[in-house]
């Protein structure tokens, strides 16, 4: 019985590499060389690390295969010749990274036309990033000879391949003396300020993407090392170059000045929003936590707000008329005008700006009116919520306390103190009717929490003594909080014990526990989670008692109302491709 088990632990690959003629293709065939090579088999590194093995694996990662072979296998050889070169093996560093004619290669790959492979550009920018990380010394200075790196790399921005290799060498070189001697390298190639011209309507989308992408990481990336390494000798200069005044100035005279583009508007309005970045502790109660305050790991650079200052005009005229959409086709007819993607960015640099607080762009926002303007939007989309979230935020940075002086208290703004209060109060009054069907509208959920922020702010929050309702609105106010809001607010508050009695089978009654029966525990859980999707459905669409005596019509109703509330904001998802820059 013991011999019918094979104890030969010598495995296909030895046996390969004991043939005189074994071939590098034979090799990596096999299933197991990649564990072999991990498990730095000395006879296969050995084989592995010859100059025309080494050459020929950095050739099949740089160069396009066949076109005649099978797409299945195709790239077959190139990603074992990939994960082979990227495997952390010293022996194979080593070589790789000391050996200039490999680099060389190696770097011939950047001289392709574009665009590149995709997917040889990951393994190209995968095997060096490795080299960055484990031959740092060697690496870098093969590269900083090479006065075209920078350049072949821009010009191959559309890869996003390339993007990483950049995020790279920023955030994997080690010590932070060699470090900042990279980044000074990068700073002195004017990497910033070559990456902020991509962003142009003249250049095409995904290279414009990429770029704002890459300024973006490259924004927090650099906050993060100078929050972590609180003893670096000087600043980092791409940090630096990214938040003055001049480079802010230039991305906006590109997002604005000539042919406008939704586009470039988007993706220079993402760079504008990290640079205004803050750290928040979570989105959860934020017309509570904004009225109440934070507390910011770092402060807003000047130079940031004194570039925006100026083109707040452009920012307002923005929401005004847009470029111009195709009408969208919804469950309720044709949007002719949709919201668009860059207005609903617009509508994110307006939120962030008032939270930084600065007087002179409270001032001029006063003087644009441009809050009234994004109330006007707030009520025309009705079904836009991530319009509504930051119409919200705005509400809630004004009720914060720290707005006094932009609503005409303090200051001497040329604006009426009563607007802020009149708006609240009568734009939520006159949205309470039903449309058609008996639906309400879809922002009612964020109007019942900016009227909740008001009253308690009115009460006891810091504007208690500054908000002035108009006499005329008054009664109509108190009234509505006394009765309405008090009702809404009831309904959407259910207990988490449920109330109803929930009986076990009919062959367990006569067992009794301490512990609760999981079953049961489930079917409470159930019960309180359909009790809590019913009351917010009430609320938001305003159904009563009676219209939720159909079960199977309540459902039908519900589903449409879902894909109606929802459908806009898919389309304009759907448009970009980038699901999560859009979520609250």
């Amino acid at each position: 019985m013991f011999w019918k088990f094979d104890l030969n632990t010598t495995s296909h690959v030895d046996k390969l590499l004991d043939k005189e003629d074994v071939t590098l293709h034979e090799l990596m065939d096999e299933d197991d060389i990649l564990q072999e090579c991990k498990a730095q088999n000395r006879k296969l590194l050995d084989f592995l690390c010859q100059q025309h093995c080494m050459e020929e694996l950095v050739n099949l990662i740089t160069h396009e295969p066949p076109v005649d072979m099978d797409e299945k296998v195709r790239f077959k050889y190139p990603n074992t010749a990939c994960e082979l070169l990227t495997s952390d093996v010293p022996q194979i560093n080593d070589k790789l990274g000391g050996d200039e004619t490999l680099l060389n290669i190696l770097y011939d790959f950047l001289d392709h036309e574009p665009p590149l492979n995709p997917l040889l550009a990951s393994f190209f920018s995968k095997t060096i990033g490795n080299l960055i990380a484990r031959k740092t010394e060697q690496v870098i200075a093969f590269l900083r000879k090479k006065d075209k790196f920078i350049s072949l790399v821009l010009k191959h921005i559309d890869t996003s391949a390339m993007m990483d290799l950049l995020l790279r060498l920023i955030s994997c070189v080690e010590p932070a003396t060699l470090r900042q001697e990279v980044l000074n390298w990068l700073n002195e190639a004017k990497i910033i300020q070559r990456l902020v011209e991509l962003i142009h309507s003249s250049q095409d989308e995904d290279r414009q993407s990429n770029a704002s992408q890459t300024l973006c990481d490259i924004i927090r990336l650099s906050r993060d090392q100078s929050n972590q390494l609180q003893d670096i000798p000087e600043p980092d200069p791409l940090l630096t170059a990214l938040e003055s005044q001049e480079c802010v100035e230039q991305l906006l005279k590109n997002m604005f000045d000539g042919e406008q583009t939704e586009n470039c508007i988007v993706n220079g309005t993402q760079v504008l929003l990290t640079l205004l970045e803050t750290r928040r502790s979570g989105v959860e109660g934020l017309m509570d936590s904004y009225t109440q305050g934070f507390e910011r790991s770092y402060t807003v650079n000047s130079s940031i707000l004194h570039g925006i200052e100026p083109r707040l005009k452009d920012f307002h005229q923005l929401l005004l008329s847009p470029p111009k959409k195709t009408a969208i086709l919804t469950t309720i007819g044709v949007l002719e005008e949709p919201l668009g993607n860059a207005r609903l960015h617009g509508s994110r640099l307006i939120a962030a700006l008032l939270h930084t607080n600065t007087p002179s762009i409270n001032q001029e926002l006063c003087r644009l009116s441009t809050m009234n303007l994004l109330l006007d939007l707030f009520f025309k989309y009705t079904w836009n919520n991530f319009l509504h979230f930051q119409v919200e935020l705005s509400i809630a940075a004004i009720l914060s306390g720290e707005l006094l002086a932009w609503l005409g208290y303090e200051g001497g703004y040329d604006c009426d103190p009563g607007i802020p209060a009149a708006w609240l109060c009568c734009y939520w009054l006159f949205s309470l009717f039903r449309a058609e069907g008996g639906m309400r509208r879809g922002n009612m959920g964020h109007l019942t929490r900016i009227a909740n922020a008001v009253v308690q702010n009115m009460e006891k929050g810091p504007m208690q003594t500054q908000i002035k309702l108009p006499e005329d609105c008054r009664g109509r106010w108190e009234s509505f909080v006394e009765e309405t809001l008090t009702e809404t607010n009831r309904r959407n508050t259910v207990d988490l014990v449920s109330t109803h009695h929930l009986h076990s089978s009919s062959e367990d009654e006569d067992i009794e526990s301490a512990f609760p029966n999981e079953l049961s525990l489930q079917q409470a859980f159930s019960e309180y989670q359909i009790q809590q999707m019913t009351a917010n459905f009430v609320d938001q669409f305003g159904f009563n008692d009676e219209e939720f005596a159909d079960q199977d019509d309540n459902i039908n109703g519900i589903k449409s109302l879902l894909k109606l509330g929802v459908e806009e904001n898919s389309v304009l998802m759907k448009s970009t491709g980038k699901f999560s820059h859009y979520l609250p």
